[in-house]
């Protein structure tokens, strides 16, 4: 049996044609146009590269970026004064963080000073809060997690009654994914590495979510056949082979895992493309909200 593979990018694609098409409704109906803020703060090649990405995503759908690039050394101070003038400001309705910050910044203090309302990473400590209580709500949902769920809709999996189990438990991926599984009514099961017999636990999941950065870990025999599994691993790996010395891998051994799993998404091509997608409906829906007086 080989695995139905989940195209991320097709998918993200598809949502962001539907994205577009929501954005210009909102502008003829209310002359508002969303507008998403980036902050960089330093030098850090991957985290431009990002930032990067999500502004040309923005530019594709009809979304206003708003650039704001901090030195590596800008003080606590600088970074917050930032934050405070980008709430003020009505042309934004959603504010991004690029994380990692430089390691003299307080990360948690900077997060928690986004507006609720345009709080689009879902990272602020409210909306995390909303996600972990039974008939709460969030105003918005942490990117990566949000586009591993609609994958797993998207590939047909029965999520409500499943065993799920989220290798990770990061604030960004891992504690976010495991609390949308509940809400979806899974039985879940956070490892991490003081989870005894990790295959063991795998082994028994018919959606398994990997999010650990470990590339390649998952291997055929750590995976129940016939599960889900979303890959949210992105590993660069040496590869004297390859053009440019190196490539990208998940977390998921994916050339032998498709042999066992019943629906996998790869890495990259995945959940990546996912990422920004719902980066992009969360800030249209933050713009929605101020339309409608929501706010």
């Amino acid at each position: 049996m080989t695995a139905k593979i989940i195209d991320g990018k097709a998918v993200a694609k598809r949502m962001r044609a539907e994205i577009a098409e929501d954005v210009k409704k909102l502008q003829e109906q209310y002359g508002v146009t969303p507008g998403l803020a980036t902050v960089l703060v330093g030098d850090n090649p991957a985290s431009q590269s990002y930032v990067r990405m999500k502004q040309r995503a923005c530019e594709k759908v009809g979304i206003t970026s708003f650039g704001h690039k901090l030195p590596a050394d800008a003080s606590q101070e600088e970074v917050e004064a930032l934050v405070r003038q980008l709430n003020e400001d009505p042309n934004v309705h959603g504010i991004l963080v690029q994380l990692p910050l430089p390691k003299h910044l307080d990360e948690e203090r900077v997060l928690s000073l986004i507006s609720l309302h345009k709080d689009v990473d879902g990272f602020h400590p409210i909306n995390i809060g909303r996600l972990a209580m039974k008939g709460r709500e969030p105003l918005f949902i942490p990117c990566t997690p949000y586009g591993a769920m609609v994958l797993l809709k998207e590939a047909g999996a029965q999520i409500e009654g499943a065993n799920a189990v989220v290798l990770g438990r990061s604030n960004i991926v891992g504690m976010p994914m495991a609390m949308l599984l509940i809400h979806a009514n899974a039985t879940v099961t956070v490892c991490h590495s003081r989870t005894r017999d990790l295959p063991a636990v795998t082994r028994q999941a018919d959606i398994l979510i990997a999010a650990v950065g470990r590339p390649e870990m998952v291997k055929a025999d750590w995976v129940k056949p016939g599960a889900y599994v979303i890959d949210v691993g992105s590993n660069k790996v040496d590869d004297p082979s390859s053009e440019k010395g190196y490539r990208w891998v998940g977390d998921v051994a994916f050339d032998e895992v498709k042999e066992v799993a019943g629906a996998i998404t790869p890495s990259p091509g995945g959940v990546g493309p996912m990422t920004i997608t719902m980066l992009l409906k969360n800030t249209l829906r933050g713009a929605e909200m101020v339309a409608r007086g929501e706010v």
